[in-house]
């Protein structure tokens, strides 16, 4: 994972989308990144806050980036069918926490906003339920990233339609139940 670190955040510091499902899916299409796996406690968290720097919220991006992947690399994988909590949904939770810059002494609206986002995407994941799915997951947890942030802060990111170019790999594909098979 280290090895591409860098790279993937360069691909960060130089997108210019607004789209954090375009962005994500440019960053899964990277060599060595797999199917699944604790990479997308990183990468999810880093596509909503490059879309997020572009429609211009004020942060320290390169910064930001940063500080994701050190959070992100604390979640080790299975956390889904073994913790409760996806990865994938604490990765964007981890990221609009660094935007607020809230601590676990945070008392303000932030604190409960990071907590509410990370909550609704858990809750959308869990609809659809298992066998894992990092892809599904990382498309559900920024869909709702996109619509929290609208509705929360009247931040407009842009969202698309996607269908799964991942399906293949995936041996475990629920197919139809997924919002985001093609077949």
């Amino acid at each position: 994972m280290d090895e591409n670190m860098q790279m993937i955040k360069d691909i960060c510091l130089k997108e210019a989308s607004q789209n954090p499902i375009k962005i994500v899916k440019k960053l899964m299409k990277i060599e060595n990144i797999p199917i699944h796996g604790p990479i997308h406690h990183i990468i999810d968290g880093f596509a909503f806050l490059t879309a997020m720097h572009n429609v211009g919220v004020e942060f320290d991006f390169p910064k930001a980036l940063d500080e994701l992947e050190i959070r992100g690399k604390k979640m080790p994988g299975a956390t889904c069918g073994q913790w409760g909590i996806c990865g994938s949904s604490a990765s964007v939770g981890a990221a609009l926490a660094i935007i607020h810059q809230t601590t676990p002494l945070s008392d303000n609206e932030y604190y409960k906003d990071n907590l509410k986002l990370t909550s609704l995407a858990l809750g959308n994941i869990a609809e659809i339920g298992g066998p894992r799915c990092c892809k599904r997951n990382a498309y559900l947890s920024l869909k709702t990233a996109i619509k929290f942030v609208e509705e929360t802060y009247g931040i407009l990111l842009e969202d698309t339609d996607e269908k799964c170019e991942f399906s293949h790999l995936n041996q475990q594909c629920i197919k139809e139940r997924c919002p985001f098979y093609h077949h």
